[in-house]
C-alpha cells in the first residue's frame, strides 16, 4: 500500500496538487486507522491529508477517480480476469402478451429503470444499469472510436435530459427531468464501463493523459460561472471595438475615380496631372453564424451563446442560427432580449429545433441554411460555424457547406473539441477544413486567436 501511495502521490503532484513527505506520512498515518475495503472511508482519509483547497479537492477526485481503476484494471489484465457477460435486460409482464412488440417494450422500461435509477440517485443501481444500457443501446451501430462520443450517443438514445419533456407519458420519470449531477455521474460510470470493455478487448491499458488535456476551460454555464462569462465577453467586446476602430483609421486600397479625374484635368489642359479617387466607405462586415446545441457540445454553446450575444452590439447586421437537426433563425432573440440568461432560456423554449432522433444533421443544417440566405450572401459577409462535426454516420455534404463558402468572403469554424479528437470516430472536420479556417476553441486563448482572425480586415474587390 505504501508503494501505491507513493505512485498516487506522484500523479496528483503532476496535476498541480502540491503533495509531499509530510501529507505522505500524514495519510499513512491515518490509513492505520481506517479499513481500505471501505471505499469512501479510504477516499476520504487521502483527501483529508492530501488535499488543501478546493480546487486540491476537486482534482483529487478526478485523479483517485483514474488512477485506483487504471490499478484495478491492470491488475485484470495481468491476471487474466474478464468481466462476467452482463444480465439480460429486464423484460415486462405485458410483453409476454404480444410478440410483434415484446422487444419495443422491453427497451423502453430498461429506458424508464435507468431514468429512474439516475433520479434517485442510487450509485449500485446506477452502475449495474450503465452495463445493461452499453449492451442494450452501444452495440445498434459501430462504434465511433472516442468514448466520450459513445457515452453521449446512449444517453441520447435512452433519452437522459435535465430539461423537462412534455411529449413523454407524465408518470414516466424523465418526463420531469433528471438531476444534473446524478446524470454526470451515470455519464462517468458509463465511461468507466466503455473503458473497461476496451481494455478487455485490446489486453492492455490505453495511454494516461494530463487532465488538463481534456478540462474544459471554457464556463458551462451554471450560476456560478455567468459572471465569469460576462468578464470575458466584455473583454472580448472591447477589444473587438478597438481593432475596428484602429483599422477604420488606417490607410486602405483606394482606386481612380476615371470621371472626377477627367473633370478635374479641364483645369490643366486636359492633363490629368491631379488623381482623384474614390472615397473609401468603411462597412463592418455582416456575420451570419451557425451554432451546434445538441448535447454533445452542450457546455461550450453556452459561452458561445453569450460571446453571440455580445457581437450583436458590435456588428452592423448579425444574423444567428442554432441547430440540430435543423436550423432555427435566433436573431430576434438577441435583439429582444438583453440579459444573457434571458436569451439562454428563450432559445431553449423558443427556438423550435428539431431533436427527434438527437442527432446532428449537418447535411440538411447546410441545405435549410442556403435556402434561407443563399441570396444574401456575398463577398463581404462572413459565416462562423460552433460545431464538433460529428455527423452521426449521416452525409456531411461537403459539397454545399463548399458552396456556401464560395459565396461568402470569410468562413470560420470553432471547433469545441481538442485537435486529438478531430476526425476520429463520425468527426468529419476534415472535410469541411478545406473550405474554411478551422480553430479549436475550448479555452479563451484559442478563442482570442479566433477573435484576432475575425477583426483583421477583408480585402475585397472594388466591384464587392
Amino acid at each position: 500500500m505504501a508503494a501505491r501511495l507513493v505512485d498516487f502521490a506522484r500523479e496528483l503532484r503532476e496535476e498541480g496538487v502540491m503533495t509531499g513527505t509530510s501529507e505522505l506520512l500524514d495519510a499513512v498515518a491515518v490509513l492505520r486507522e481506517v479499513s481500505w475495503t471501505d471505499r469512501d472511508a479510504f477516499r476520504e482519509a487521502l483527501a483529508a491529508t492530501l488535499a488543501k483547497s478546493p480546487e486540491d479537492r476537486r482534482i483529487f477526485a478526478l485523479v483517485f477517480e483514474r488512477f485506483f481503476f487504471r490499478a484495478t484494471e491492470a491488475a485484470a489484465v495481468r491476471e487474466g480476469v474478464r468481466e462476467s457477460v452482463p444480465p439480460t435486460p429486464p423484460t415486462h409482464d405485458a410483453a409476454q402478451d404480444g410478440d410483434d412488440a415484446s422487444g419495443e417494450l422491453d427497451l423502453e422500461l430498461l429506458r424508464q429503470q435507468i431514468a429512474r435509477a439516475v433520479q434517485q440517485g442510487s450509485e449500485g443501481a446506477m452502475r449495474d444499469l450503465a452495463r445493461l444500457a452499453i449492451a442494450a443501446f452501444g452495440r445498434q451501430g459501430e462504434g465511433s472510436g472516442v468514448i466520450g462520443v459513445d457515452v453521449q450517443r446512449i444517453r441520447r438514445q435512452i433519452g437522459l435530459r435535465a430539461e423537462p419533456q412534455t411529449e413523454l407519458d407524465p408518470e414516466d420519470p424523465r418526463a420531469a427531468g433528471l438531476p444534473r449531477e446524478a446524470l454526470r455521474r451515470f455519464e462517468a460510470l458509463l465511461r468507466r464501463e466503455l473503458e473497461r470493455g476496451q481494455i478487455e478487448r485490446t489486453e492492455a491499458l490505453p495511454p494516461s493523459r494530463p487532465l488538463s488535456e481534456l478540462d474544459r476551460a471554457l464556463p458551462s454555464g451554471p450560476l456560478q460561472d455567468l459572471a465569469a462569462v460576462h468578464r470575458v465577453v466584455a473583454q472580448l467586446k472591447r477589444r473587438l471595438k478597438t481593432r475596428g476602430s484602429e483599422h477604420r483609421g488606417a490607410r486602405r486600397r483606394t482606386h481612380v475615380d476615371i470621371r472626377r479625374t477627367m473633370r478635374a484635368s479641364l483645369q490643366t489642359g486636359g492633363v490629368p496631372v491631379v488623381l482623384k479617387e474614390r472615397p473609401v466607405r468603411p462597412r463592418r462586415p455582416e456575420i451570419y453564424v451557425l451554432c451546434d446545441v445538441s448535447t454533445s457540445v452542450t457546455s461550450a454553446s453556452v459561452f458561445f451563446l453569450s460571446v453571440l450575444h455580445a457581437l450583436h452590439d458590435s456588428f452592423r447586421k448579425m444574423r444567428s442560427f442554432v441547430f440540430i437537426e435543423r436550423i432555427s433563425e435566433v436573431t430576434d432573440v438577441f435583439e429582444r432580449e438583453r440579459d444573457f440568461k434571458a436569451v439562454s432560456e428563450a432559445i431553449g423554449r423558443d427556438a423550435g429545433v428539431a431533436d427527434i432522433s438527437g442527432y446532428t444533421d449537418y447535411g440538411r443544417v447546410w441545405d435549410e441554411f442556403r435556402e434561407q440566405v443563399g441570396d444574401d450572401l456575398h463577398r463581404r459577409a462572413t459565416v462562423i460555424v460552433l460545431g464538433d462535426a460529428r455527423t452521426n454516420g449521416r452525409d456531411p455534404r461537403a459539397d454545399l457547406f463548399a458552396a456556401i463558402a464560395a459565396q461568402a468572403g470569410r468562413t470560420f469554424w470553432l471547433n469545441p473539441e481538442p485537435r486529438l479528437y478531430w476526425n476520429y470516430g463520425d468527426s468529419v472536420i476534415r472535410a469541411y477544413e478545406q473550405y474554411c479556417q478551422a480553430f479549436e476553441c475550448w479555452t479563451t486563448r484559442h478563442l482570442e486567436d479566433f477573435v484576432e482572425a475575425l477583426a483583421r480586415p477583408t480585402s475585397t474587390s472594388p466591384d464587392s
